[in-house]
């Protein structure tokens, strides 16, 4: 026998599951499937998973398919991975410090300080090397785990349970440092992670994708076995495994988008994990979100696997039934930290017991010895106390090292280390085993299966298959793509000009920018997926970088192929196919470095807020020096850099002539003049740059040198190469970072906390002081806690079933669109809640427990729901929803508020007005106590951990008083056992004093399924298995069970058996019939129904309520619109990074702007530099536009959750997220105009600072429009740079007023905001400006003999403006364009005299921004339930 048969034999033995006789049950399905494999030379339908050689017979058998496997592998000569875990003195440290949210105002000082601070910190470090203070979260713990042992790690929440797994699996960044030696088959942390890296897992929460980066190689695979076999067969095998082969093509969805179930979502993440062929695995919490049986069923999946393939398992559990408490070979129980406990789970209560504590036969184990470390819980026995019984965490740690259970642990910890460092057998046998799964051409020292060129295949065939799976988002992209194309391209038709032709290349560019520039919050988004695949080993870092790139490739190069055939042939530039090409070349390899640079930003900062700042100093020098708005030869410094636009200039001009005549003559004819040539005459000038004496043909080239100082031969041996290098330099950039100082998206294993004011201190000590009173209680402290929970309900309501109406539902149907048609997910439903009893909807995962729940609370807003919802007998009124709470599983809320700010504005806005504020705060204080989440009053809901946020969901729920009734969805999801009893005993307490409750409830243990009153079971598909009582010791359920066939044994906890007996899980089902047939022939439903129709005709004999007394909202309009921005207000003021961002960004646009612009004079080309200074005016509503429309579609998903509670309208949201916005916009306007002012030398009135605001206004509204009119992130991106650049061509300064062809100057020119804002601004600077040419700058022609300059050219200059520097001159006459700042802007539509009409019409477009933007939220949430 193997010496991995030999820990498969010890582990089974320990846990009780007989190996041994399975095997010998499935003798012959081996022996004659591997009699096929020898004879036929392949195997039939035959593949490892984990190693070994699986054969699915439906049933789908774990077991069998696990054994027959093994047995193959081992005859197919593969190795064992067998990786046992020791560890000692294992200690981890997190940050000592309370730390505080920093605010706007910290976020400015220390901008401002930042210098100061640095030096302070050098200076205080060079005389002390004191490290900052740590907290000990896990202390010294020692163990040793067996290949083919299961440990189940319990404890109270925050007693390290969640540290331990981390740490014991390697993910040790989230703490300040970690202590001691753990060695994984006698191989060191620090060597497994460099080599072995996904050989180590852990699992907190697309399984095809995972499988093909960890499909091992063919030594690792049996003979025949190909990768692809292998790697569809095994998916078939986990989703069999976990009971969700129907999800194979279901969008994973999300809380908000309709998708596979909660607990199917879940199943999904379990089988991702198992994908890794991990040796050593560990789940934490796991089940949370599993019905009992698919707990159970995912338990026994992990005993199997662990029993046959050797697998070294670590599992934490909340609520875990005895079950499920069996399967494992070790249980370690912690207490803040400490190890109180590691050993044999049958001996665990008995040592528990020993120490003197209470024996509790009726309470499931785990929730026993959870309960010991629980001081509020736990029971001394009779005869003891705290005084001779250790109850501290310290005194149970002695206790445990003074005990024979710890002496056992130590001698088999020497045993076991003894036998890893002298035979090593399980080390070399892993070592060879990892070696030959790896793939040909893997290092034999990589961390990966892999190659590092096989995971960029796999992963550019995953990233190229969710693009085109994102089918709305790729429409929507081109469709936005072409409409800007045409466009634009309609606008430039009539232009020949070469200045025009410039433009038209410059706008192409821009376009690319503005496109580019939607790469960055994508890799934000996608970086915590990266970070956690690539920790368990599936690909590098940077193959993603690669994978993105190649996936890219051609669906940008569809997009800007069509984009360039639009924009090239309709804005008639150079017709030849080479020139075509050579722009398409340009333009594409521009939109791949670009989108190179901003993916490195994205990768580079730790959010979307610090990489915008780094934006803001490279985009507007991007934009300004191609050297079209600035030529080169005028830059303050060679900056030159953005060489596409220079590459596209030399194709276009090195292939094209112009004719100088039109306005490019001077002097020339103006209307009703003949008094010169018609043509280009020797006494006329040609003003295109690089015009020649006597000739009217101007070379492109010529042009291209004289205007802006490029030649055309640097084509191809500068600017392609220069292009091309900046592509690799970029890619090069993406994968430095990412492998290197790619950072660490923060986690919530740190509370993070907002600073005391007096108020909240004062409530704090309060708080404190009834803590400990309560904690410094001995005996009574049971009875006690009940009778304040009792006066605290009585509070509530001191008649109780006074005026409360009864719920009921009939014949409940609800259909949902599918692809080619419907789907049924209730069927024919019926129930009803009473006042003053606890009902619970349990059923399988995917039943529809939650769907029946968000029918009858009025969540759903997609398909079909058919049937009757009635209270007291009526039709739901329009108070329905305001009447009632529904605790939903998402926990949504805002993440910047506290726990107590949080309780207090729901229960300021849901409590009548009536209801004085006072009681209102006094109430939320006791919420806050009988959660017992005092410690956490003042940490902001981002930071805190699965469990605290459940508890607040709750809270935020029960501060609600609701009158009607109580839903509640999964409460006891994420909670300890403990907590959830605790929990379910309070909503006992509550229905007691009657109030309805309906919830439903995953993994309840007997004690806690027996505190409810009633019980309405789903199976799959929607179909009522039971409804009707329980009963004490839930005698009515087991009775209605046993009589058709399913007898719950005694020691067996009936939630459990009744959803195993109605085949909820893998097991078959009890019984021939359907249950959902037994139901509708049994009495028990004839009752339901009569009881439903006797409900209905007491409720209607009573009159109906006054109808003028109903209304949707708790309080007024005005009332809730100032809780909401109050609450906004505290948000955005707590969250430095954007509007810090927002403030960095506008002053460093405007400085990087007029820097370029230093104090301008009254030259033509320093007007010309005002006119672009003042034009980028229209860049800010697209920079704000970029950073704004993520943040309200965040806060968008907290809407949807407190709209569906009628917390308050949906106006009140849209109007406060303007209002939160305005002070920030109205700072950054001033400060945007001031620094331009300051530097430019402009005339800097308060009129403009007044555009600026009002610009400003009009970018944020319109930001929130797009957001509001958009399902997601990843569209609204979409539509700001089709927004911004539509707005920005048609003002009529990028393209002139005289030159936009009639159509779109009839109407889309009027309607441009810019235009309004552009010309009120430009009327205001120019108006009476002095403008006197510089000596390069003037036109100058020779007369006629015998004339002077102003006799031959005053004419023209009388109908054109201008003014001659020497009239009086007889030669070399000098023409200056323009002699005031008005000659500029009249031609182009502008009057001074409309500047206050401009200015307020740009004000009323913000206001109809924000009107629509009201609708939009009102009409639109885009959340599909």
């Amino acid at each position: 026998m193997t010496l991995g048969a030999e820990h498969v034999e010890t582990a089974t033995a320990n846990s009780r599951v007989d190996v041994q006789g399975s095997r010998r049950n499935f003798q012959r399905t081996r022996t004659t499937t591997l009699q096929a494999l020898r004879d036929s030379g392949r195997p039939p339908l035959l593949f490892p998973i984990q190693n070994c050689l699986c054969d699915i017979p439906p049933p789908f058998d774990l077991r069998e398919y696990l054994t027959s496997s093994n047995d193959a592998n081992q005859a197919a000569g593969i190795r064992h991975k067998h990786v046992g875990v020791t560890w000692e003195d294992w200690n981890a440290f997190g940050v000592g410090l309370q730390i505080y949210i920093p605010t706007f105002g910290d976020a400015v000082i220390g901008f401002f300080m930042a210098p100061f601070f640095w030096l302070w910190g050098l200076f205080m470090s060079s005389l002390s090397n004191k490290k900052p203070p740590t907290r000990t979260i896990l202390h010294k713990s020692s163990g040793v785990l067996k290949p083919g042992e299961m440990c189940l790690v319990l404890g109270c929440p925050g007693a390290g349970c969640t540290t331990f797994l981390k740490t014991i699996a390697n993910r040790r960044e989230d703490y300040a440092s970690v202590s001691g030696d753990v060695l994984y088959a006698g191989i060191d942390a620090e060597e497994m992670a460099k080599h072995y890296r996904g050989e180590v897992v852990y699992n907190q929460e697309a399984l095809d994708f995972a499988l093909s980066t960890k499909t091992p190689g063919p030594k690792g695979r049996l003979p025949g076995v190909s990768s692809k076999g292998f790697r569809s067969t095994v998916q078939d095998a986990l989703l069999k495994m976990l009971n969700i082969p129907h999800t194979r093509d279901t969008l994973v969805g999300d809380a908000f988008v309709r998708g596979v179930s909660g607990g199917e979502r879940k199943r999904v993440s379990i089988a991702e994990m198992m994908a890794t062929r991990a040796r050593v695995q560990c789940w934490d919490n796991s089940t949370r979100g599993l019905d009992a049986s698919t707990a159970l069923d995912f338990v026994k999946c992990l005993r199997i696997m662990t029993d046959v393939l050797g697998q070294t398992t670590f599992v934490t559990l909340y609520q875990a039934s005895d079950s499920i408490y069996e399967l494992f070979d070790k249980v370690l129980v912690l207490d803040k930290g400490h190890q109180v406990y590691y050993g044999p789970p049958s001996d665990a209560r008995a040592y528990f017991e020993g120490l003197g504590y209470r024996p509790l036969p009726r309470q499931n184990t785990p929730d026993y010895l959870t309960g010991c470390t629980d001081p509020n819980e736990r029971q001394f026995a009779d005869g003891h106390s705290a005084d001779d019984t250790p109850s501290t965490p310290e005194g149970l740690e002695v206790a445990f090292r003074r005990s024979p259970t710890y002496k056992d642990l130590r001698d088999s910890y020497r045993e076991f280390t003894h036998q890893m460092e002298t035979e090593k057998i399980d080390q070399d046998a892993f070592r060879d085993a990892v070696l030959a799964d790896k793939r040909r051409g893997v290092s034999k020292k990589s961390p990966y299966t892999l190659g590092f060129f096989g995971q960029v295949k796999a992963l550019t065939i995953r990233q190229f298959q969710l693009r085109r799976q994102d089918r709305f988002q790729l429409v929507t992209s081109f469709t936005l793509a072409i409409s800007l194309e045409e466009l634009t391209s309609t606008c430039l038709i009539p232009l020949p000009g070469a200045f025009t032709r410039g433009g038209v290349i410059f706008l192409g560019m821009l376009t690319v920018v503005i496109e580019a520039f939607a790469e960055m919050p994508l890799q934000m988004l996608g970086r915590p997926i990266v970070n956690k695949q690539t920790f368990y080993g599936f690909y590098r870092p940077a193959a993603i970088v690669l994978a993105n790139f190649f996936a890219d490739i051609p669906i940008a190069a569809a997009r800007v192929f069509i984009f360039n055939v639009i924009v090239y042939f309709m804005a008639n530039l150079a017709r030849s196919a080479g020139g075509f090409w050579t722009f398409h070349l340009f333009v594409y390899t521009g939109y791949l470095a670009l989108q190179g640079f901003f993916r490195t930003l994205g990768l580079l900062c730790v959010n979307f807020d610090s990489a915008f700042r780094l934006i803001a100093l490279f985009v507007p020098n991007m934009m300004q020096y191609t050297g079209y708005t600035i030529p080169t030869f005028n830059m303050k410094r060679w900056l030159f850099w953005i060489v596409p636009w220079g590459g596209a200039m030399e194709n276009e001009f090195m292939r094209t002539s112009y004719i100088c005549d039109g306005d490019y003559v001077v002097p020339r004819n103006g209307p009703g003049m003949d008094i010169y040539p018609n043509d280009l005459g020797p006494n006329q000038v040609c003003t295109l740059f690089g015009a020649q004496p006597g000739s009217d043909v101007i070379p492109g080239k010529d042009y291209l040198e004289a205007g802006f100082a490029l030649d055309t031969a640097d084509i191809w041996r500068r600017n392609l190469l220069v292009t091309v290098g900046f592509i690799v330099f970029f890619l090069f950039t993406q994968l430095v970072v990412i492998e290197l100082f790619s950072p660490k998206i923060p986690g919530t294993s740190v509370n993070i906390f907002a600073k005391e004011n007096a108020e909240t201190k004062r409530l704090n000590a309060v708080l404190r002081e009834k803590k400990a009173a309560r904690a410094n209680e001995t005996r009574r402290k049971e009875d006690e806690k009940d009778e304040g929970k009792e006066r605290f309900v009585d509070m509530e309501n001191e008649n109780p079933h006074a005026h409360r109406k009864v719920f009921t539902w009939e014949d409940l149907n609800y259909h949902v669109p599918v692809p080619g048609g419907t789907r049924r997910l209730l069927h024919d439903v019926c129930g009803y809640v009473k006042p003053g009893t606890l009902t619970a909807l349990m059923g399988a995962s995917g039943a529809g427990k939650t769907t029946c729940l968000d029918v009858l609370a009025q969540r759903k807003n997609i398909g079909v729901v058919t049937g009757d919802i009635l209270v007291d007998g009526r039709p739901l009124g329009p108070d329905f929803a305001r009447g009632t709470a529904y605790a939903e599983q998402m926990d949504v809320h805002e993440g910047t508020a506290t726990v107590r700010e949080a309780l207090r504005f729901s229960a300021y806005l849901r409590q009548p007005a009536e209801v004085p504020i006072e009681e209102k705060n006094q109430y939320v204080e006791e919420i806050i106590e009988l959660l017992e989440i005092q410690h956490l009053s003042e940490a902001l809901v981002f930071s805190l951990s699965v469990e605290a946020r459940k508890r607040l969901t709750i809270g935020v729920e029960l501060a609600s008083k609701p009158a009607l009734l109580l839903f509640l969805d999964e409460p006891t999801s994420g909670l300890d056992g403990q907590s959830a009893w605790n929990l379910v005993r309070f909503l006992r307490k509550l229905a007691d004093q009657g109030q309805a409750i309906l919830c439903t409830i995953h993994q309840p243990s007997s004690l806690l399924f027996e505190s409810f009153d009633r019980l309405l079971l789903l199976e799959s598909g929607g179909e009522t298995v039971y409804f009707g009582d329980i009963g004490k010791d839930s005698r009515v359920i087991r009775k209605y069970f046993a009589r058709h066939g399913a007898q719950c044994p005694p020691n067996v906890n009936p939630a459990e058996y009744m959803l195993e007996a109605i085949g909820a899980g893998l097991s078959p089902r009890v019984g021939p019939r359907d249950w959902k047939d037994v139901w509708l022939d049994s009495p028990e439903y004839k009752r339901t129904r009569g009881e439903i129709n006797e409900i209905k005709a007491q409720a209607l004999a009573k009159p109906a309520p006054p109808e003028d007394k109903t209304r949707t909202y708790a309080t007024s309009f005005l009332y809730q619109l100032k809780v909401v921005v109050q609450r906004n207000n505290m948000a955005l003021w707590r969250s430095p990074d954007y509007v810090f961002s927002r403030l960095f960004v506008h002053a460093a646009f405007s400085l990087c702007i007029s820097l370029s612009f230093l104090q301008l004079g009254h030259s033509v080309r320093d007007l010309q530099y005002r006119v672009f200074g003042i034009f980028w005016l229209a860049v800010l509503p697209p920079i704000i536009m970029t950073q704004l429309v993520p943040l309200f579609i965040f806060n968008r998903l907290t809407f949807v959750r407190e709209a569906s509670s009628r917390i308050y309208s949906p106006f009140v949201f849209a109007i406060a997220q303007l209002l939160g916005e305005v002070p920030y916009s109205i700072l950054c306007a001033t400060v945007y105009w001031v620094l331009m002012v300051r530097s430019t030398g402009t005339n800097g009135t308060g009129f403009q600072l007044l555009v600026a605001i009002f610009i400003e206004f009009f970018g944020v509204s319109l930001g929130q429009l797009l957001g509001s009119l958009s399902p997601s992130i990843q569209i609204a991106v979409l539509f700001v740079p089709f927004t911004s650049v539509v707005l920005a061509i048609f003002c009529g300064v990028t393209i002139p007023y005289p030159s936009l062809i009639p159509f779109w100057r009839d109407w889309l020119y009027q309607i441009d905001p810019f235009t309004r804002m552009l010309s009120a601004m430009l009327s205001t600077e120019l108006h009476g400006l002095p403008i006197v040419c510089a000596s390069d700058e003037f036109s100058v022609f020779n007369p006629p003999s015998n004339q002077t300059c102003f006799e031959w050219a005053g004419e023209f200059v009388s109908s054109f403006g201008g003014y001659l520097n020497n009239p009086n001159a007889t030669s070399a006459c000098q023409y200056c364009q323009y002699k005031v700042g008005d000659e500029y802007f009249t031609p182009l539509n502008i009057s001074f005299s409309n500047r206050w009409r401009d200015v307020f019409i740009l004000f009323a477009y913000f206001v109809f921004n924000i009107v629509a933007t009201i609708f939009a939220s009102r009409f639109l949430r885009y959340a599909k339930r």
